[in-house]
């Protein structure tokens, strides 16, 4: 079994337990890697988070249910895990638009989230620039905020958090608290991950004296790395290239390399040649045979 039949088997598993409380370790060991490692890769892969997925799919069956059997409200909210008729007529509305009793009228306006399939295809990348390193611990500091695992709003979360820093100054003051050149380019960190949610952290290493006060300090532990190299392109394709990359990691470095996921912040280290930029992801590994 390849790694696509394996993501797409832990998939499999989810849609055949929709109506039950999912047991994530057997969804990760489908996948053949740890719970961490799969929600960490699905919100990447799919920009939205595990549980999110779940939940867009049973209101999606509950809404086939309503329009074509005519199924109660209160037996759907049972059925699909919901702690009331209330709870799940809340949940209906906010994905559908509409509540579940409007729902049954033809020409109901109603939205469909298919299961997903993952299939390997090539497009003309390359071969993928990493290499296995490791590193004592250390400190970074810097502005943090706080990211929602939402297709709609995760990258537009992290774009505005940088344009909202770099147009307030708060940026320019912080190069110029730890005594950083205005030019040189600063780092991200992606930390403390839940189901739906992680810290994002515009940062640096830091100050080998105290940090300034007003800046989020995040020890670093011993750990060891996969640190991956992007392509050199101009800064407005960052986000594009780095997304990509990530995909890449998680779809066709990861299954091959005999790691899984360690628990940890990553890393994105952004550099510049005249408005050239590669930048280096940093993610912690740990050996595959390790996560369970």
């Amino acid at each position: 079994m390849n790694s696509m039949d394996r993501i797409n088997s832990a998939i499999d598993y989810v849609e055949a337990h929709i109506t039950e409380e999912i047991d994530f370790q057997q969804v990760a060991r489908r996948a053949c890697c740890s719970v961490y490692h799969f929600q960490r890769m699905f919100s990447y892969i799919t920009d939205i988070s595990l549980s999110e997925y779940i939940r867009r799919r049973r209101l999606t069956l509950a809404a086939f249910e309503l329009r074509e059997g005519g199924e109660k409200v209160i037996d759907l909210a049972a059925k699909y895990g919901y702690q009331s008729p209330e709870a799940f007529s809340r949940a209906f509305k906010s994905m559908h638009g509409v509540m579940p009793t409007m729902a049954r009228n033809p020409g109901a306006p109603l939205k469909a989230y298919p299961k997903l399939s993952f299939h390997m295809f090539m497009d003309g990348d390359s071969e993928i620039r990493y290499q296995i390193m490791q590193k004592p611990a250390f400190d970074v500091c810097g502005i943090k905020a706080d990211i929602v695992v939402d297709s709609e709003r995760m990258y537009a979360q992290i774009t505005k958090f940088w344009e909202d820093n770099i147009d307030s100054g708060v940026v320019g003051q912080f190069h110029r608290d730890i005594g950083l050149d205005y030019n040189t380019p600063l780092n991200a960190a992606l930390f403390n991950y839940s189901p739906n949610m992680f810290s994002y952290m515009i940062c640096y290493d830091s100050p080998s004296g105290s940090v300034p006060t007003g800046y989020f300090v995040l020890p670093v532990p011993p750990l060891t790395w996969a640190v991956f190299f992007t392509a050199k392109h101009p800064g407005h394709l960052t986000t594009r290239v780095v997304r990509r990359m990530r995909e890449r990691i998680f779809l066709e470095w990861f299954p091959t390399s005999g790691y899984t996921q360690a628990v940890g912040p990553e890393f994105e280290m952004f550099s510049q040649d005249n408005g050239i930029f590669v930048v280096e992801v940093w993610i912690p590994i740990t050996k595959a045979d390790t996560f369970l």
